[in-house]
């Protein structure tokens, strides 16, 4: 069966899975808000590690008043809040342990069984408005592009 990636202009699949805070988090609770959805593969390697820590430098442009950043795992939540301790991560960590959303969003790697490194950013309706898959889990965007797509999404909004 082959992962079909929702495209731009759909609405994002509803999802809920438990966070590092505690409680679970429903994607459809976020609404009002523009939600940048980080799939990485595996907390504690390398370029997730990177990702994430690059990402923690330089929150406060990316967690604003009008965006959400939920990163997502099929770690545990007991694994996703190590992961979170030692690296000071501002952000709470989504557990996919049961690989529904990462199979819902198409990213499933299904022969390694994690999810590819992937970034969905949903506008305040809900609405998809940038994806990108990477052909390859050990790449990664850079802050800069993840930016500059989030950018232009709050530009548009503003006209």
């Amino acid at each position: 069966m082959t992962n079909i990636v929702p495209a731009v202009g759909e609405a994002a699949p509803d999802f809920t899975l438990p966070s590092t805070s505690g409680s679970a988090v429903a994607l459809s609770a976020l609404r009002g808000k523009n939600v940048l959805l980080a799939f990485f593969p595996l907390a504690f390697t390398s370029t997730c590690t990177k990702e994430l820590c690059d990402m923690r430098d330089e929150w406060d442009e990316f967690a604003t008043d009008d965006l959400v950043v939920v990163p997502i795992s099929v770690d545990s939540t007991p694994t996703l809040k190590e992961f979170k301790a030692k690296y000071t991560f501002r952000s709470d960590f989504l557990s996919d342990f049961r690989r529904d959303v990462a199979r819902l969003y198409g990213v499933l790697l299904e022969d390694r069984f994690y999810a590819n490194r992937a970034y969905f950013l949903i506008d305040k309706a809900g609405i998809l408005r940038w994806v990108h898959v990477e052909e390859n889990p050990s790449q990664k965007r850079s802050n800069a592009e993840l930016l500059e797509q989030i950018n232009a999404l709050r530009s548009e909004q503003a006209a």
